[in-house]
């Protein structure tokens, strides 16, 4: 058996990326679920795991390029798997340890400072930690660390092995 080649794991891994945030968007549109500040960077880090795996495809890298793209991955699946692990450590949490409910998204966005604005984002808050969705027993950001877990290492492994 062969194994495909870089190109086409690559472009198979932004439909993936692509297939995530189709999900992110029906939940949101269609079963009403409004995403938290940091279900938002979630959906960022899948959408930049997306367009890599994209560039990567459309450019069919030799060694070099198959070494910068394999770090691009880790970058934006690490970005996404550590928010959702931050995400899944706040659904965890006692509900006497749950931080309070902040302001939303765009208040926050709107009127701090960038740096302030992640802080406040990152702290967390109550609507972060309530988990309003279920697939086998799991929330939406575990699904979210399997999947751009996945593809990480996945990405990872095709970037880097030999043509």
């Amino acid at each position: 058996m062969t194994v495909p080649s870089k190109r086409l794991l690559n472009l198979a891994g932004f439909l993936a990326c692509m297939a995530m945030m189709g999900f992110a968007l029906y939940a949101q549109y269609v079963l009403l679920l409004n995403p938290c500040p940091l279900c938002v960077f979630q959906r960022i880090a899948t959408i930049l795991l997306g367009l890599v795996f994209l560039v990567a495809g459309l450019h069919d890298p030799g060694k070099a390029g198959g070494r910068l793209y394999a770090l691009l991955v880790v970058v934006a699946a690490g970005f996404g798997v550590g928010v959702a692990g931050w995400h899944v450590h706040l659904q965890s949490l006692p509900a006497d340890k749950v931080p309070s409910c902040g302001p939303g998204f765009e208040y926050i966005m709107e009127n701090f400072a960038l740096f302030d604005a992640l802080g406040l984002i990152f702290q967390g808050s109550g609507e972060c930690a309530e988990v309003v969705w279920r697939l086998l027993g799991l929330s939406m950001p575990t699904w979210v660390i399997i999947g751009l877990g996945g593809l990480g290492i996945a990405g990872i492994w095709n970037n880097l092995r030999a043509s």
